[in-house]
């Protein structure tokens, strides 16, 4: 099969790679039908130590049941399924309790010897648990959108539910990217009427404003600042949800917030140390979460209004590529070329 590997900053290669097999009773084999490339795989594209091996690349995927595992059930070959980015059994206690990042038996995509998504076919761990069957074809013009389940919208749901977000809460989100949007598209769900989307690309903003946003801001720094505390009368927003990662994103979230307020980050964070103290969140009452998304708690309960059409976060795709093509999709992404690049192996 065809898969892509990452063998240094800004190198990434479409090789032949083996076919995956069964290797315990819990697998399935599915065979990718859509796959995309994310924001965060732009953090080891810049910065990944060099190796001769190769990194597999890809943790966004849908596709086809090929294969079974014997201890696999509710699944038949044949089937179309979405896979969200972290494998997990969906039974242990972490899973039970929404957490299905923390899974006891589970893992993420392209690491510890599993496959990535970003190739023609993938072995799935903890079948059972992890892929979500999904009620249309291969053909269905819907698999933009239900793709976005497999991280993006899930990752911005996941934002905007740990700020608990709702009508009575003023939101900021801080990033125009894929998951920032899909963080608007979430708050608006949960029933924001105040949304600040802080973004400096306008198709991009463009887009968050059909999405649900009712204020744009493109400045950054302490300019952006300064105008989100304009538009909110010196207060700042109850919730800020920080889709970027990087330190100046955190710094604005620092800033924008109102006291007594929440900042939830979904942004995967390229910074081990940032201001927590007295002057930062502890005098003002700030609360501090956020994570990486166990999108698999939000499937069943996002997956109706996207087969509705409902909601259509499939938007955020702006390019479509064959697989051959992803180190020019990586490309147009750094490039702030493309939003979002799907892939179609």
């Amino acid at each position: 099969m065809r898969a892509t590997f990452m063998y240094g900053p800004g190198d990434v290669r479409v090789e032949n790679a083996p076919d995956p097999v069964l290797r315990q009773p819990t697998d399935a084999i599915v065979r990718i039908v859509r796959a995309c490339i994310c924001g965060s795989d732009l953090h080891p594209y810049h910065n990944i130590p060099a190796s001769e091996q190769g990194t597999p690349m890809g943790h966004e995927f849908l596709g086809v049941v090929e294969e079974l595992g014997s201890d696999v059930s509710g699944l038949r070959r044949g089937d179309l399924v979405v896979a969200p980015f972290a494998w997990a059994d969906n039974t242990c206690d972490f899973c039970r309790e929404g957490l299905h990042t923390s899974c006891r038996h589970g893992g993420f995509w392209a690491a510890g010897g599993i496959g990535g998504g970003q190739a023609e076919a993938i072995r799935v761990p903890q079948a059972q648990g992890t892929l979500v069957k999904l009620p249309v074809g291969e053909d269905s013009g819907l698999l933009p959108s239900l793709l976005t389940l497999s991280d993006v919208y899930g990752t911005g749901y996941h934002a905007a539910k740990m700020a608990k977000v709702n009508a009575r809460t003023t939101v900021t989100v801080i990033g125009d990217g894929a998951v920032g949007l899909m963080a608007v598209l979430s708050a608006k769900r949960l029933g924001a009427e105040r949304i600040i989307l802080m973004g400096r690309h306008k198709d991009r903003t463009d887009l968050g404003r059909d999405f649900g946003a009712t204020d744009v801001v493109a400045e950054r720094g302490e300019e952006g600042i300064a105008k989100v505390r304009e538009l909110t009368g010196g207060d700042g927003t109850h919730t800020v949800l920080e889709a970027v990662g990087y330190m100046n994103a955190y710094e604005m979230a620092v800033g924008v917030v109102r006291p007594g307020g929440v900042i939830s980050r979904v942004g995967v964070p390229q910074y081990e140390d940032a201001p927590i103290g007295f002057g930062s969140l502890f005098g003002p009452n700030i609360t501090l979460n956020g994570g990486p998304a166990p999108v698999r708690a939000y499937m069943d309960e996002l997956l109706p209004d996207v087969l509705d059409g409902t909601v259509e976060p499939g938007r955020v795709f702006d390019r479509t590529i064959g697989l051959d093509e992803v180190p020019d999709g990586y490309r147009a992404m750094n490039n702030r070329e493309a939003l979002k690049v799907l892939v179609r192996p």
